[in-house]
């Protein structure tokens, strides 16, 4: 269906350029906008949803190290004792820093 909106030329000018830098047409610009305003397109939610698809990613949910090449599964080993060593190098620090402040555990 077709819709004919009238506004002043600054406007369109404006509209123009804002499609322009998004790669689209003002046509779609126009449909974007209006969908954003009746609710359909939310920004926010979208973020929202990608963050907590990224957050649901575990390390747990690759290949085993059997499924991988000898290279490969040693580099993540590596890297996973790595990581472990570094976990407990922070905890020891953390727990050193507490035990020095004053009202800390001791």
């Amino acid at each position: 269906m077709a819709v004919s909106v009238r506004m002043d030329p600054l406007t369109e000018k404006e509209l123009e350029l804002a499609a322009r830098r998004q790669g689209i047409t003002k046509s779609q610009f126009i449909i974007n906008a209006v969908e954003r305003a009746l609710g359909r397109k939310d920004p926010a939610a979208l973020f929202h949803k990608v963050m907590d698809d990224s957050a649901r990613y575990r390390v747990e949910d690759e290949l085993p190290d059997e499924a991988l090449s000898p290279i490969k599964a040693a580099l993540r080993q590596t890297l996973r004792a790595r990581h472990t060593q570094e976990q407990d190098d922070y905890a020891a620090y953390l727990s050193e820093r507490q035990s020095q402040v004053p009202g800390g555990a001791d």
